[in-house]
Order: structure tokens, then C-alpha cells, then sequence
């Protein structure tokens, strides 16, 4: 009985070790596979949020722990821009790779009673190279370029699947009584706070999509006015702030909290590794500088500007990248990249190529996220139909703003002069020529976008 029980007992001891070593095996092999599968894409992009409204840039007054530990564990950048420094446009050039001279949207337009100027039929977007590769692809949040029966509608565009605001009127309001679930309208009591709802939704579909490569595009409301919120949080009580500030350093706040669900369900699920998570303003800060609430938070820094205008105060963003063990911690870059590089870094990193039809005036930035290395770039080039016609493009250490079609050409040193106090036009003809000739080359005319 003894040999027998003794005997017994081996057996389950092996099998006991078996089932351990299977288990690790297991484990092992399921991390290796997320590990080793196409790269997860994330794109935060916050909505009118100045440089200067993290705590990683200097923010002292809003609380914003989560983003700034994505640059602590990852890489801050200090030269980073948008497309435009209005809504439409600069999501446009985000999706299409194309700056506002060639992009179809290079203001914003809107259309009634409803929705903006709508992405024709031909062009493609990233979401699109990414959906073909497999790619399950999600928009969260605003979108802006074409209602959902129309040419630009999200689910035209490459997306899967879409939750939250068609019409960038309506999303204005963070209290409203629908959203968009797909093509379908989510009647709301008028009483959810729609920033937490867009992101549950957001999260369950993560969580739907956790066993395959995705591509997440969450284009957040916050902290767009009106400057509205359900909780003030550790704001409340502040003294000698205005209702206003506490609102939107309240908004800022929850914008972050909003960012730590998705690392920690990255982390919760071994992601992280195999993620990429790129966050970045739309434009510039949305006040002039000497309102309250934008000299009160120092909202864009030293830069001269504010959105709807092309100085680097409309145009340079508060903007992280961050994918641990890819992407070395505690980096600050001082690389120049805009919204146009997207698309291309995008198709390198899931490993295909930009289709011959898309012409795209942006470059892979993979160099500068892996290696913090340069790489070489076309000029930057920026217009805006808001207020008349405006331009700028950047080249090399130089930045040049027209500001109307007959306007004289301002010249700028960025690496002197980031706050673009000093025209050096009189100083430089070589230069200003040599602007002239770009602002002129890097756009196609085209009669929606008239100069004069």
C-alpha cells in the first residue's frame, strides 16, 4: 500500500509539474505572440489644449500625473505640430498625410443644418492603409470631416467602428441628448457627461479587440469649449479662481484621467510593449494671450499666437510618444515632425506600403521615435482660410508667415527666435526668395480655397 500511495503521489507531483511548465510554456509563448504581432496604434489627440497646460511642459496649477508619466517613461517632444491650427483642417491633414496646401479640407467649413465640408470619395486615409493590413480600427470622440451619409463619414474613412460627435457645432456640448453609435443616433438624457461615456464605449472596444492588431484614433472633445464638466474634483474649492479656470483645469484633468485607463488596460492586458501610443493638441491654445484663462495657465508658453493663427502658438503642440521598451525613457526631442508624417510612420511601422495613388507630404518619423534621430524632411507647409488667407512653411532652422496674399513675407529664426519676435525679412533676401518660392510651390490652387 505504501509503494503504491508513494507511487500515487509521484504521478501527481508530474503531473502537477507538467501542468506548471505547460502553464509558463503558455504564458511565454502568449507573450512572445503579442510581442511579435503587428504594432498597436494609438493616436490621443486632445481637443484646443495649449503647450503650456501639462505639467511635463510646466503646468503648475492643473493636475495631469498620467501624461506626465508617459514622458517620464517615454519621449517629450518640444518641436512638434499640428496640420492647421483650426479643428477640420488639422484632422484632415492627420488622416490624409497631405498638408492644407493639397489637403481637400484646409479650413473649417461647416455645412447646414449639420456636419462640416465632407473627405471626398478618393482620398485615403491612414485608418484605411491600416484596415487593409488587418488592423482593427476605432474613432472615439469628434470627428468633423463629413456626416455619416456623406463621403467623409468615418466608416468610409476606414474605421470599424465609430462612437461619439459627427458635427463639430455639436460637440460643443458636453451634455447632449445623442451621439453617434456607428451610423445610428444614441438617444442621451441630456445628463451623462459625454467625455466618460465616449470613453467607456472606447474601452469595451479595446477590450473586443484585445486578440488582434488595432488601431485606435481617440480625438477627445477635451478640453474644447464650452467649458462645461460634471465634477470639479480638487478644483472645487480653489480660491481666487474663476468658475471658468475651474472648469477647464477640471476638463484638463479628467482628459488625463482618461489617458491612465488606457496604459493601465495596456498594462493589464501585457500591451504595452506592442503599443504605440502618440498623444498631440489638435492646434494651439484657443484664447489670445492676454485673456484670464490663458494668461492664468500660461496656455502657450512663450510662443506668439494662439489658434487661427500661424505663428507657433497656433501651430506647436504639447505632444508625447511612448512604447516601453522601444521607446527610451526620460527623452526630450527637439526634432521638428507635424500631422502630415503620420500616415507614412503609420504604414512603416505595420509593415506596408503607402499605396502609389496617395501622394503624401509627410515623412516616417520612425527614426526620431526609436533613435531621437533626424531624418530628412520636406519643408512644412501650413494655410488657413478662416480670416482671408494665410500661410507659413518651415525649412531647416527658418519659419516664414504671410499673413494675406498680398502681405509682405515674415522671416524667422526658430532656433534664435522661437517666439517669432523678431521679422529678419529686411535682413535675409535670400531667404525671403527663397520662402517665396516655397509658399508658392507647396500648394495646389484650387477654387474652394481661393487666395483672394
Amino acid at each position: 500500500m505504501k509503494r503504491i500511495r508513494g507511487a500515487w503521489c509521484c504521478a501527481i507531483g508530474l503531473v502537477f509539474a507538467l501542468g506548471l511548465s505547460f502553464c509558463a510554456t503558455a504564458s511565454g509563448a502568449d507573450s512572445v505572440a503579442k510581442e511579435t504581432r503587428p504594432t498597436n496604434i494609438i493616436f490621443i489627440l486632445a481637443d484646443d489644449l495649449g503647450i503650456g497646460e501639462l505639467g511635463c511642459y510646466g503646468q503648475t496649477k492643473i493636475q495631469t500625473p498620467h501624461l506626465d508619466n508617459l514622458a517620464r517613461e517615454g519621449m517629450r517632444f518640444t518641436c512638434a505640430y499640428s496640420g492647421a491650427s483650426v479643428c477640420a483642417p488639422s484632422r484632415a491633414t492627420l488622416m490624409t498625410g497631405l498638408s492644407t496646401g493639397h489637403c481637400p479640407i484646409r479650413a473649417n467649413r461647416e455645412l447646414q443644418p449639420v456636419g462640416q465640408r465632407p473627405l471626398p470619395e478618393e482620398t485615403q486615409t491612414v485608418a484605411q492603409i491600416l484596415q487593409s493590413a488587418g488592423y482593427a480600427t476605432g474613432c472615439f470622440g469628434k470627428w468633423g470631416m463629413g456626416t455619416m451619409d456623406s463621403s467623409g463619414s468615418p466608416l468610409k474613412k476606414g474605421f470599424d467602428r465609430f462612437f461619439g460627435y459627427n458635427c463639430q457645432r455639436h460637440a460643443h456640448n458636453y451634455f447632449t441628448n445623442f451621439l453617434y453609435d456607428n451610423e445610428a443616433r444614441r438617444e442621451l438624457d441630456g445628463k451623462t457627461y459625454s467625455a466618460d461615456l465616449i470613453v467607456d464605449e472606447m474601452m469595451g472596444w479595446l477590450e473586443e479587440n484585445a486578440d488582434r492588431p488595432f488601431f485606435l484614433f481617440y480625438a477627445t472633445t477635451l478640453p474644447h469649449q464650452k467649458y462645461e464638466i460634471d465634477d470639479l474634483g480638487i478644483y472645487a474649492d480653489k480660491k481666487g479662481w474663476t468658475n471658468l479656470q475651474k472648469n477647464y483645469a477640471a476638463m484638463v484633468t479628467r482628459l488625463d484621467t482618461h489617458v491612465g485607463r488606457i496604459v493601465a488596460w495596456l498594462r493589464e492586458k501585457g500591451l504595452e510593449k506592442n503599443t504605440l501610443i502618440v498623444f498631440s493638441g489638435d492646434n494651439g491654445g484657443a484664447l489670445a494671450p492676454d485673456s484670464g484663462k490663458a494668461r492664468f495657465f500660461n496656455q502657450n508658453l512663450h510662443y506668439r499666437g494662439y489658434k487661427r493663427t500661424v505663428y507657433e502658438g497656433g501651430l506647436r503642440n504639447a505632444a508625447l510618444a511612448w512604447q516601453p521598451g522601444k521607446i527610451a525613457p526620460g527623452q526630450t526631442c527637439d526634432i521638428p515632425w507635424y500631422f502630415p508624417d503620420f500616415l507614412p510612420t503609420c504604414a512603416e511601422i505595420a509593415g506596408v506600403s503607402v499605396p502609389e495613388q496617395i501622394q503624401t507630404d509627410g515623412v516616417s518619423i520612425t527614426p526620431i521615435l526609436w533613435e531621437n534621430r533626424a531624418v530628412e524632411r520636406k519643408p512644412m507647409y501650413w494655410e488657413l482660410h478662416e480670416i482671408g488667407f494665410i500661410q507659413a512653411v518651415r525649412f531647416r532652422e527658418w519659419k516664414a508667415v504671410r499673413n494675406g496674399a498680398e502681405a509682405p513675407i515674415e522671416i524667422y529664426n526658430l532656433e534664435q527666435d522661437p517666439g517669432e519676435q523678431h521679422d529678419l525679412a529686411k535682413d535675409q533676401p535670400e531667404i525671403v526668395a527663397e520662402a517665396e518660392r516655397l509658399l508658392r510651390e507647396l500648394r495646389t490652387d484650387d477654387p474652394s480655397w481661393p487666395t483672394k
